[in-house]
């Protein structure tokens, strides 16, 4: 399989964004286990989902059980998702109608 230029310059910085939210949301568990330490915040851990790291939160969610009891992750990491996707195709299809 091939990827297209316009398909390289999405998925790249996607990877890269995915990677960055999973292992902050990594880093945040294990800080929750030690008392006083500080933590990631809820509101960058949001803002992280909305550049396109929704991927990488919503997976370390399940993976770590992180933040699966608050109701605003529950239903905004995949509405996050949802939009993410959206907009990384529009990017795709203006980058492939440029290049």
């Amino acid at each position: 399989m091939t990827f297209t230029l316009a398909q390289i310059i999405v998925l790249v910085p996607l990877a890269a964004l995915n990677l960055l939210a999973f292992l902050i949301m990594l880093s945040d568990k294990i800080r929750a286990a030690e008392p006083g330490a500080e933590r990631t915040s809820e509101g960058m851990l949001f803002f992280l989902a909305a550049i396109f790291g929704s991927l990488g939160v919503l997976a370390s969610m399940f993976a770590f059980r992180h933040k699966t009891r608050k109701w605003y992750f529950l239903i905004g990491i995949p509405l996050l998702v949802l939009e993410n996707a959206a907009t990384a195709y529009m990017v795709y299809l203006l980058i492939q109608a440029n290049l």
